[in-house]
């Protein structure tokens, strides 16, 4: 029985969400410590969309419980992790299969993100390395398709940008759709992370460096770039250099890393954009992100003659 003091759900993290869910978290919380029989080892830490608790289990191994509400974008997070086993990415230890969702993962240095370095360029180096491992893997039967979403974002494309104010940006959008739907039918069997960017890496102990919060995707290991060239985008413009630079050379690095085709992978990075573009335009956005517009006439311009 854990006779720790009860778990207590952070208030900005309970302002966020409904409290129907919320209210059910400290009870969860109890009942997962006494299942696996764990201690809590650190204060409660959460994001947009869940918690996390540092705990340890009975043979002293230190672990993270994490939880956040079940989605159809977690849905293939336990088979992929499962199939990554560990490589280039955090363990799964356990999770709680009857209905709630809850992981427990391998613990990693939440203060040592892999934005915390200062090289950009080494920190590029990483987040290849990791990539190239993890679409190493062929992803497992079940696992969300890239040709289905691909497909249904290329339908839905000439309506949607319809809302843009811009007509520029209208037709960035459609040169975007155009360019994924000559690519359909090789959309790719890899197993992708989805969300591989800085602050997703997170420093180990059993390695230096491993990601963290995969959506994992059935795809070409192209779509998986473009939060590595968006990370710490205010930074690359706030220091007034070269933003221009700064993507050409993130991306020739992650190519290069992973072995991919530049202008293939150039191609299902705008399909990145066109899938961001379509989801703020869903958000009621009339304006496409800057860093987007600027890193996709980048591309256009040098990578897809």
């Amino acid at each position: 029985m854990n006779t720790s003091a009860p778990f207590a759900v952070p208030d900005a993290f309970r302002a966020a969400h409904d409290s129907a869910w919320t209210d059910t978290l400290p009870g969860l919380v109890a009942e997962l410590l006494e299942r696996w029989t764990l201690r809590p080892d650190g204060a409660v830490g959460h994001g947009m969309a869940g918690i996390v608790l540092p705990v340890r289990r009975a043979d002293g191994l230190p672990a993270v419980l994490k939880i956040q509400r079940p989605s159809e974008d977690d849905a293939a997070v336990v088979p992929g992790l499962r199939a990554w086993n560990g490589r280039g990415i955090v363990r799964l230890l356990d999770h709680d299969a009857a209905g709630s969702g809850a992981l427990l993962l391998e613990r990693l240095d939440a203060a040592r993100p892999l934005s915390s370095l200062d090289d950009d360029v080494k920190a590029c180096d990483i987040l290849g390395g990791l990539l190239a491992r993890l679409v190493a893997v062929p992803a497992p039967p079940g696992i969300r398709r890239l040709a289905d979403i691909a497909g249904a974002m290329v339908d839905a494309a000439p309506a949607a940008v319809r809302s843009l104010a811009d007509p520029d940006e209208r037709r960035l959008v459609a040169v975007c759709a155009d360019a994924v739907a000559e690519v359909l039918g090789e959309a790719g069997d890899r197993l992708l992370h989805w969300d591989l960017h800085q602050d997703n890496v997170l420093a180990g102990t059993r390695e230096p460096w491993l990601a963290i919060d995969p959506e994992p995707l059935a795809g070409d290991p192209g779509f998986d770039l473009w939060p590595a060239l968006d990370s710490r985008w205010e930074e690359v413009v706030a220091a007034g250099g070269d933003p221009r630079g700064t993507v050409l050379r993130r991306f020739d690095q992650l190519t290069e890393r992973v072995g991919l085709d530049r202008r293939r992978a150039a191609v299902w990075t705008l399909g990145r954009v066109l899938q961001n573009a379509l989801w703020d335009i869903e958000d009621g956005k009339a304006a496409l992100e800057p860093p987007q517009v600027e890193l996709a006439r980048v591309l256009l311009t040098d990578r897809m003659p």
